[in-house]
């Protein structure tokens, strides 16, 4: 029961941060999944979704829940570049969507930004590497959850940030980003936010998942 009440829950979250449904809707029902006595209860909660109350698999045959797909796709290293630049000077620069990341990426933000979101991106085997330099100007790369980030920047007058999520602990199998460069008077940020997640809405399913958690610990 308490697998299938904690599949629930993540099927909520998941529905939440698609924004099928606002916040106080989404705390209403996590506050009915953890008080449901029954698996027709949890049900329920899930029949007005998308995908309607069969949405997740609440148990697998060995009672396990089944691990997460990966949000993240590798392609062979014939089709990957070696290198390629993103240059941003008194302007801003956007790589989104289904782009081809190089092995070695370089990144140039001066008094303008860089976003480098890799949440749909298909990656090359093994290492990807993003080499930064920043100055009076500022570089977001947004990584899928599951993906394994080295982050070695260094900061003068700035900020070289690695926001990683604890509640997602690395694939071992996924790709590597490996993130190095130097930030003056700007700021670096690597954030793991799942597809279609804005920053807003990762920190409030952190701050969520953080309660959660408590609940479950007080309960335990």
């Amino acid at each position: 029961m308490n697998q299938t009440r904690q599949v629930t829950i993540d099927a909520l979250m998941e529905h939440f941060a698609n924004d099928v449904m606002d916040v106080d809707e989404f705390e209403r029902r996590v506050d009915v999944a953890h008080s449901a006595t029954s698996g027709d209860e949890l049900k329920e909660l899930l029949r007005d979704l998308p995908g309607g109350g069969d949405l997740p698999v609440l148990a697998s045959a060995a009672g396990t829940v089944p691990a997460p797909v990966p949000q993240y796709t590798v392609t062979s290293a014939a089709h990957v570049k070696d290198s390629q630049f993103v240059v941003a000077c008194l302007r801003g620069e956007v790589r989104n969507g289904r782009w081809r990341p190089a092995r070695k990426n370089i990144a140039v933000a001066v008094m303008g930004g860089v976003e480098l979101d890799l949440r749909e991106a298909i990656f090359p085997p093994g290492v990807t590497e993003i080499q930064v330099f920043t100055m009076w100007g500022g570089v977001e790369i947004i990584v899928p959850p599951g993906m394994n980030v080295e982050s070695q920047g260094i900061a003068l007058m700035g900020g070289f940030e690695y926001m990683a999520d604890s509640s997602i602990h690395p694939d071992p199998h996924a790709p590597t980003l490996r993130v190095t460069g130097i930030a003056l008077m700007a700021g670096v940020e690597v954030a793991v936010r799942e597809t279609g997640e804005t920053a807003r809405d990762a920190r409030r399913r952190r701050r969520l998942e953080r309660r959660d958690q408590r609940r479950r610990l007080r309960s335990g």
